[in-house]
């Protein structure tokens, strides 16, 4: 082979060692690992089916998957409506427009775990501060991560401010490219500010919302940090998550094979949420 046509496959080869090394290899050793049990130390001993039949019996799998869920339900609704909302402040002349959207989008480079532990002391039942001002304007105190009820939510809370600068972006790229004509010709007719917004802004920022909606899912179904700081899975599992679930099976408890068969098992929940998500949006759109 001439050193021409050599040269091309030499420069993408530093991309394939890597990708076959941290990609290909792990995932095919975590699909083979489904069928042992294994607990690093000891030897690997084939099980066959065991892991997947144990997946399917445990109860506090499927309550960590139903908490996700749940987590999801809140999170990715108040993640489009902040976003956008915000998105179309931003989108308007005003003055330092800059700082503000650099403002908006830093909580999504600082640490995860700095904002966590930030929130966490947000939320403290005594000393917080949203308590303080709670208790400051007359009211109760509120068991903002020890209350089963509301341990949930306000870790969406959180996680939706961390990442609400990123959708923000995305969402201020999509209306820009929404022609100006057609906000003239409404105007023309007599439409108002909410009709322009759900009869042109929505429509033609569909693949955005579509955008916003799979990535804040993905984002939601790898829920791990903020539980495994701020609560642990607690109180009562009600925080505890899949992949805080699947964490303490491989790590805690050493169940490696287990973990890995919980891991495929979500991965392929994951991809069959996010295409059923696609789906559904573009046909309704």
């Amino acid at each position: 082979m001439r050193k021409g046509k050599l040269t091309p496959y030499l420069l993408v080869s530093p991309y394939i060692v890597h990708f076959l090394v941290f990609v290909v290899f792990p995932v095919m050793f975590s699909i083979l690992l489904t069928f042992f049990k294994w607990d690093i130390i000891s030897e690997m001993k084939f099980s066959g089916f065991a892991n997947y039949r144990r997946l399917f019996a445990d109860r506090l799998f499927w309550k960590a998957l139903v908490n996700t869920l749940y987590f999801l339900s809140i999170h990715i609704p108040l993640e489009l409506v902040v976003s956008l909302f915000l998105a179309e402040i931003l989108n308007q002349k005003l003055k330092f427009q800059g700082v503000f959207r650099a403002l908006f989008f830093l909580p999504v480079i600082v640490s995860g775990v700095a904002v966590t532990i930030l929130w966490q002391q947000l939320y403290g039942y005594n000393a917080g501060l949203l308590n303080k001002f709670l208790m400051y304007i007359g009211l109760g105190k509120v068991g903002w991560l020890i209350d089963t009820k509301m341990a949930m939510p306000s870790i969406a809370i959180m996680a939706t401010w961390k990442n609400v600068g990123l959708y923000i972006i995305l969402f201020m790229v999509g209306l820009q490219t929404v022609p100006k004509q057609y906000y003239e010709a409404a105007e023309l007719e007599g439409a108002s500010h909410w009709q322009k917004f759900f009869k042109i802004t929505l429509p033609l920022i569909n693949p955005t919302i579509i955008m916003v909606v799979i990535l804040s899912t993905i984002g939601g179904f790898s829920l791990f940090i903020e539980p495994y700081i701020m609560t642990g899975g607690g109180p009562l599992n009600s925080t505890l998550s899949a992949l805080l679930y699947i964490y303490k099976q491989g790590f805690f408890y050493y169940h490696m094979g287990y973990a890995s068969a919980l891991g495929i098992f979500f991965a392929l929940l994951i991809m069959a949420v996010v295409i059923i998500q696609r789906k559904y949006i573009e046909k309704r759109a």
